[in-house]
């Protein structure tokens, strides 16, 4: 499987355009809940539990307005991206101290080490472009979300 086939990785139903909350482990678990209503996640706590860890390593703000929670863990089969966007920015400790704006949720296998590396690779060079950046904080549909990713990250 190609992991940066978007329509896969990331159908529409993990695409949201409501605002999150507006805390960095409440937008972690929402962005976790799109996922577990499209039936991508076994098992919600212990994928939550993985992401958190994973943000108590080091933190997942890349900057630019861009907070990527990643993990890997058995309870997807399949690599997934969920999408959302805040209005006024969310605390993701980025090191330029900018609010992160563009979420996105990465879950993989827990033996998907090189399509986690795929993934997270193409969306932060695609996401260092700021008509990229600026193309999904004003999109008004879940389809224009998943057209710009995929005409960036493919």
């Amino acid at each position: 499987m190609d992991a940066t086939d978007i329509s896969t990785i990331t159908p529409l139903e993990l695409i949201s355009l409501e605002e999150p909350p507006a805390m960095k482990e409440d937008a972690i678990e929402f962005l976790l809940d799109l996922a577990v209503d499209a039936g991508r996640v076994d098992d919600r706590e212990t994928a939550l539990d993985a992401l958190l860890e994973r943000e108590n390593e080091a933190t997942t703000g890349v900057g630019f307005g861009i907070g990527i929670p990643h993990a890997k863990t058995d309870t997807v089969s399949e690599p997934t991206v969920a999408f959302a966007r805040s209005t006024d920015g969310i605390d993701f400790d980025a090191m330029d101290d900018e609010p992160a704006r563009l979420l996105f949720l990465i879950l993989v296998p827990a033996d998907g080490g090189e399509d986690h590396l795929q993934i997270l690779s193409a969306l932060s060079r695609s996401l260092m472009h700021e008509d990229v950046r600026e193309d999904l904080l004003e999109a008004e549909r879940k389809q224009t979300v998943q057209a710009v990713l995929d005409e960036v990250v493919a």
